[in-house]
């Protein structure tokens, strides 16, 4: 159990600077109107089904075809 929080943790940290990485090159080299709204909404819907996985597997889900790390 600890170590799917652990990895819910690093996964939850990734993603934060990958959100925030996106986030600055959006705001550092604008683009036209709609590019920068799909690019922000494709990332929040990957986030949102990774997680949902990561979620899942924390509460015993057999398979959900994520990377899991293992801390023991």
């Amino acid at each position: 159990m600890i170590g799917a929080l652990l990895t819910l943790i690093l996964y939850i940290l990734i993603f934060g600077l990958v959100w925030w990485l996106v986030q600055y090159l959006l705001g550092l080299f604008p683009l036209p109107d709609p590019a920068p709204r799909v690019i922000q909404a494709i990332l929040a819907i990957i986030l949102v089904i990774f997680l949902i996985g990561v979620v899942a597997s924390l509460f015993g889900a057999a398979d959900v075809g994520l990377p899991v790390m293992r801390f023991r």
